[in-house]
């Protein structure tokens, strides 16, 4: 078990950065034609803006949260807030945000199987990763009910611990997950394996971001 527990959470991590990183510089250079967010609201509107809301407002909290959450040193914040404090916060917080992440992902995932326009250009792979997504954001609401069992934070600590160690190559990162418990490692797991798979589906997009769109300048479409 010492064994399967180093593969999974001290060596794949890499192997699915690895594929993460590689993979999407080699389909952005070879496949731009497909680097792109495929939306489907020309075909079916209904119901399409409110869900798609949800979803990216939930997820990019949880995604910013679990940055900031698991990379930041204790050392960092335990002036200001204790480690019991912060795992409350967490807990409302993410709870918060993966709930409105959860309804949200659950109506994309309704309308691209129900709406026969959708379904019908829907590639397996956008169904797939839709899935993945919802399974994901479940396991991590999963999760809170386990954490509500240790507030003091000591949990929230070893995962922390994990993070900090993959970051910065430490050999025995795997250790600081060995006593934890099994909806953790599924969701940290399912969450790895989106990293893997994150090349090859519609989510390359991310990597698009509009982030020079708020600050770019006018563009000129007829001059006097």
């Amino acid at each position: 078990m010492s064994y399967i527990n180093d593969l999974l959470f001290g060596v794949y991590p890499y192997i699915a950065g690895a594929i993460f990183l590689i993979g999407s510089w080699i389909r952005y250079d070879r496949e731009q034609y497909t680097w792109r967010a495929s939306s489907s609201q020309m075909l079916s509107s209904k119901g399409f803006r409110m869900a798609s809301n949800l979803f990216h407002v939930g997820v990019l909290f949880i995604f910013f949260g679990h940055l900031v959450g698991l990379l930041t040193p204790h050392a960092v914040y335990e002036p200001f807030i204790s480690t019991g404090g912060k795992q409350l916060l967490a807990i409302i917080s993410g709870g918060a945000a993966g709930l409105v992440c959860w309804v949200g992902c659950f109506l994309l995932l309704k309308r691209r199987l129900g709406d026969k326009r959708v379904r019908a250009t829907s590639t397996k792979a956008d169904i797939f990763i839709l899935i993945l997504l919802f399974v994901q954001v479940t396991l991590g609401l999963l999760t809170i009910p386990f954490s509500m069992g240790h507030l003091d934070g000591s949990v929230m600590l070893l995962l922390a611990g994990w993070a900090q160690s993959l970051v910065t190559l430490q050999a025995d990162a795997a250790s600081h997950l060995v006593n934890v418990g099994f909806i953790y490692k599924l969701h940290i797991f399912v969450g790895l394996t989106m990293f893997v798979v994150f090349p090859f589906t519609r989510m390359v997009h991310i990597w698009s971001a509009p982030v020079k769109y708020i600050a770019r300048g006018y563009q000129i479409v007829r001059q006097r």
